[in-house]
């Protein structure tokens, strides 16, 4: 996408001037006759983007769409909603990208199209809907649908990240403790063996976990050189197409954690296309919106498929079906959806359904993982300490004897 400075001239003759972000100039043209506006000077403008990050997060957004969709249904005019929404935000970051959205409204363009400036804040799948709602004449509605959309896809989001932090921290904590255990602990008995002239009595256990020790230390740079290569090696190879696709169908696979992903993938997919179509986008377009959100290759390809398969006449069902990554409920729910033509009723009904089952297996899997992890950890350091003290009560009980 790149950016453009226009102007045209009104119904009525007057000029207007302004800016938005397209392919190409025929994209700007097109754009602008479709708002009954004969351009004058089309040009691509030359500006340095610093933008970093958003700044903008689930909440600010929702807070927004849900006043802004308040405004309009109390009929305030869409620039005065977009003035006072501005002068009350507190985010300055979104302030200004409020005002700068007024302004481009106020220069001609409509509401998505000033959306579409901001990409990195309102996606592609919030100005469709927008658009929509436009054409629709049901914005305030369009709005509120998006709003209860974002609240549910940033639950499930927490959701996950919430079931992961746990075993994330476990892990990272164990290796931490055995690397100093390895490196330091294990090290320093060793030497108070041999000051005790122990080192060649040890029990069995003590000697390997001395000689784990020593090879561990020993080899340390090599591994640390491993791991390296392993992780850039690993990213390389899931920046291609074919490497990524790889790994998300093997995560799909995975035991007790790839059934979640699926289950987390399901509802995404069923929540957003239910939600498109629910406010009036073509089918078409509302598969190339959501095999562009699905976050897994695999699943996206299947998505582009369906929607090629679409475009030659088929229903939904079957190429879902075909693809083999569907759940055979999922398949069926979808074919009685399009046989009723409630669809998109049926897809939020299966993304409450997964919601609910995205909530009952990562409950399930957290308390899995914890007891599991738990006792890993304390078999570790509890084998490393048993090897350690058993000598030195062997010690204390010879001394004893004697």
């Amino acid at each position: 996408m790149s950016e453009f400075a226009w102007e045209a001239r009104g119904r009525m003759g007057e000029l207007r001037k302004g800016t938005m972000e397209a392919e190409n100039e025929a994209a700007v043209h097109q754009r602008l006759r479709a708002q009954q506006l004969s351009p004058t000077k089309v040009s691509k403008k030359l500006s340095l983007n610093l933008q970093l990050g958003t700044g903008v997060d689930a909440k600010d957004l929702v807070k927004f769409i849900r006043q802004f969709a308040t405004m309009i249904d109390a009929g305030l005019p869409l620039v005065q909603c977009l003035e006072i929404l501005a002068n009350q935000e507190q985010n300055k970051f979104f302030q200004a990208t409020l005002r700068d959205i007024k302004s481009t409204v106020e220069q001609g363009s409509t509401f998505s199209d000033a959306l579409r400036r901001h990409p990195k804040i309102f996606d592609e799948l919030f100005t469709n809907l927008v658009q929509a709602g436009e054409i629709g004449g049901i914005l305030d509605s369009i709005l509120n649908r998006l709003a209860v959309y974002i609240e549910k896809r940033v639950k499930l989001a927490r959701q996950v990240r919430g079931a992961l932090t746990y075993p994330t921290a476990v892990i990272i904590i164990m290796v931490i403790v055995m690397t100093v255990l390895l490196t330091w602990v294990i090290p320093a008995f060793e030497s108070m063996f041999a000051e005790f002239g122990a080192k060649d009595a040890l029990p069995w256990l003590t000697k390997m976990v001395i000689a784990t020790s020593k090879g561990f230390v020993t080899m340390l740079p090599l591994i640390v050189v491993i791991t390296i290569a392993v992780v850039v090696a690993s990213i390389m190879l899931y920046r291609t197409r074919q490497g990524k696709r790889a790994v998300h169908r093997v995560i799909l696979k995975l035991p007790i954690v790839g059934s979640v992903l699926q289950k987390i993938a399901v509802a995404r997919f069923s929540r957003t296309l239910g939600t498109l179509l629910g406010s009036g986008v073509p089918i078409l377009d509302a598969l190339e919106i959501v095999a562009k959100t699905a976050g897994n290759l695999v699943i996206e390809e299947g998505l582009l498929y369906a929607k090629q398969r679409i475009s030659e006449g088929k229903n939904l069902a079957d190429p879902l079906k075909e693809v083999n990554v569907f759940p055979g409920m999922v398949v069926q729910m979808v074919a009685v959806g399009e046989q009723t033509g409630a669809l998109d009723t049926m897809l939020s009904k299966i993304a409450d359904f997964y919601e609910d089952e995205v909530d009952v297996a990562v409950a399930s899997l957290t308390s899995l993982l914890e007891p599991i992890l738990m006792v890993i950890i304390g078999a570790m350091v509890g084998v490393v300490l048993v090897s350690m003290y058993l000598p030195i009560f062997e010690l204390a009980g010879k001394i004893k004897a004697e």
